[in-house]
């Protein structure tokens, strides 16, 4: 019985690990969303608050 338990357990994480290597399809936009400077997220089409000069 205990082993049954363990196995699933052990499978159930598998599982999980599989998911947390997908590549989720926002994941590319949100890449490029961030400042090239510093890092941090940009809010809009404005410059970045850190004051660099962004290719984007």
């Amino acid at each position: 019985m205990i082993i049954k338990i363990v196995s699933l357990f052990l499978i159930g994480m598998a599982v999980l690990a599989m998911f947390g290597r997908l590549r989720f399809p926002g994941q590319r936009m949100l890449k490029a969303r961030r400042c090239g400077a510093c890092g941090k997220l940009r809010i809009g089409k404005g410059p970045c608050s850190c004051g660099a000069k962004d290719k984007g």
